[in-house]
Order: structure tokens, then C-alpha cells, then sequence
């Protein structure tokens, strides 16, 4: 029998007692309310094949292949393996594998002119200690910026590339690295719930458009530091089977690189993009 747990009074809930693989639609209507009411969503206990779990991953919208086109799994490139090849071929520690996803605050897909409503991990593998994925509301973030802030970013565009400012794309293809920048509003009502979040990620911002560029990174600078609301956080230790969606319109993320680097944690990827009506 499903039932739901509260991880923090804004963020996060795990379900318990369901398998995805054979789950009607009304157990997964309240599944999909309760992703939406908290941003993120843990599956537990879960053993699926990977076309199971790309089965599930489309319920919520349409799958697509992520731009990294160098760690999709090579039978199925809409799912990117996270956690491979973490060595390089002379035994150090590749740490644009070890660490990515943990270099900052983010949201996946800033950088696409459609960007990806959701990503969803499934665990494969998990080490002893550490690994743990974090998450904060940015319908908090905004909700809590100083009024001055609010008001001087309403209406304001970012423009948002994938390496950001620092222009950091090495695992991207060469062709894919001077795409045009993708311009999306830095107050974005979200489809679904229709509620106003702070859409901004300093790893992938190039500048604020219509602005000096000193004023443009000042600002963003502000933003940075207003991001993480105190009291919207939640912090996820995986376990080998968890499946996790969350929000990208609504919610930050990032990882906790501080995992063995001997060990394994490996995680089946998939992006998702928004669908009509869903």
C-alpha cells in the first residue's frame, strides 16, 4: 500500500509500499501531486530493468537525450550513466565525473531554449558513506528576496549557456559548445502550480540581459547569495533501488561530492521535458 512521507515542512516526500512497474492511474496521480506539491520526489525500493525505468520516467513527460552526448549509455541514449569512467586512463581521478553535479547550486537545462521540467535518477550503485544529493525551493528563494532585489529583476531576462560564465563545457562534444545562449525570465511562474520562483543558476548564467555587463554580474552575485532560503532545504541519502524526480522549474540542486572515490555510486539519468497538458 502507497504511503507518502513529509521530508521537510517544503521539500521533499518519500513514497513507500508501490511498484512502479505495475502502479494504476490513480496511484500515480497522487504520486504526481505529491511531486508537485514538494518538489521532490523519492520511489523506494525499487528493481528495474532500464527500459522499466524509462517506462515510468515518461509518465511524467517526454524523455530526452542530454546534450553530453560522451556519458549517454551507449544501448540507450536517453539515459545518461552518472558515475562511470571516474578514472582516467592513467589512474587519476577524472573530477569532471567524480564531482559533477557538486561544483555549485544549480537547475538542469538552464541553458536549452525548452528547459528540462524534470530529471530523474534511479540508484544503481551507492557507496559506504556520502553521495548524498541536496535540494532547495526556489519558490522560497524568491518568496524571501529583499524587496529592492525582487523588484529590480522582475521582467529581467538571463541569458544561460551551458559552461556559464566560466564557459566550462568539456563534456560536451566540440560541435555542441557555442550554441546560442537561451534567454528565460529570472521570475518564472511555473506551468502547473502557477506560483513565482527565482529561475537562476550561477554555473550557467552569462549575463542579465539589457544590462552593463559589471551591473549584470553584480547582480548576479546578489542572486547567488539569496538563492538558498534557510529552512528549504532537504538532503537525500540514497539507497541502492531509490528512484528521485525532481522539479526543475522549482527547485534547486546539487551533490555532495565527498563519496570514497574507490567506490561506486552510479546512477541511471534521464531528462524530461514537458509534454502538452503535463
Amino acid at each position: 500500500m502507497l504511503e507518502i512521507q513529509r521530508m521537510t515542512p517544503r521539500v521533499g516526500a518519500i513514497a513507500t509500499g508501490i511498484d512502479v512497474r505495475a502502479m494504476d492511474d490513480q496511484t500515480f496521480d497522487t504520486l504526481y501531486q505529491t511531486w508537485l506539491d514538494c518538489n521532490v520526489l523519492v520511489v523506494r525500493g525499487q528493481e528495474l530493468q532500464m527500459d522499466e525505468f524509462l517506462a515510468y520516467s515518461r509518465r511524467f513527460g517526454l524523455v530526452d537525450p542530454h546534450p553530453s552526448i560522451s556519458t549517454r549509455h551507449p544501448d540507450c541514449p536517453e539515459i545518461t550513466l552518472l558515475g562511470v569512467n571516474k578514472f582516467n586512463t592513467d589512474g587519476k581521478l577524472n573530477m569532471s565525473i567524480y564531482r559533477r553535479g557538486g561544483h555549485s547550486w544549480h537547475t538542469d537545462g538552464a541553458y536549452d531554449q525548452v528547459p528540462f521540467k524534470a530529471t530523474q535518477l534511479y540508484a544503481v550503485a551507492i557507496p559506504s558513506r556520502g553521495g548524498d544529493t541536496l535540494f532547495a525551493s526556489m519558490y522560497a528563494a524568491y518568496d524571501a528576496l529583499p524587496t529592492a532585489l525582487k523588484s529590480s529583476i522582475e521582467g529581467r531576462l538571463g541569458a544561460f549557456v551551458y559552461g556559464g560564465r566560466d564557459r566550462d563545457n568539456s563534456l560536451l562534444n566540440p560541435e555542441d559548445r557555442d550554441k546560442a545562449p537561451a534567454l528565460h525570465p529570472l521570475v518564472r511562474a511555473h506551468s502547473e502550480t502557477g506560483r513565482k520562483a527565482l529561475y537562476f543558476d550561477p554555473g550557467k548564467i552569462l549575463r542579465i540581459e539589457g544590462m552593463k555587463p559589471e551591473e549584470s554580474d553584480e547582480l548576479i552575485d546578489q542572486l547567488t547569495e539569496h538563492m538558498i532560503e534557510a529552512g528549504s532545504e532537504y538532503r537525500h541519502q540514497w539507497q541502492k533501488g531509490d528512484i528521485v524526480i525532481w522539479d526543475n522549474r522549482c527547485s534547486y540542486h546539487k551533490a555532495a561530492a565527498d563519496y570514497p572515490p574507490d567506490e561506486d555510486r552510479i546512477h541511471w539519468r534521464v531528462s524530461i521535458k514537458e509534454l502538452q497538458g503535463r
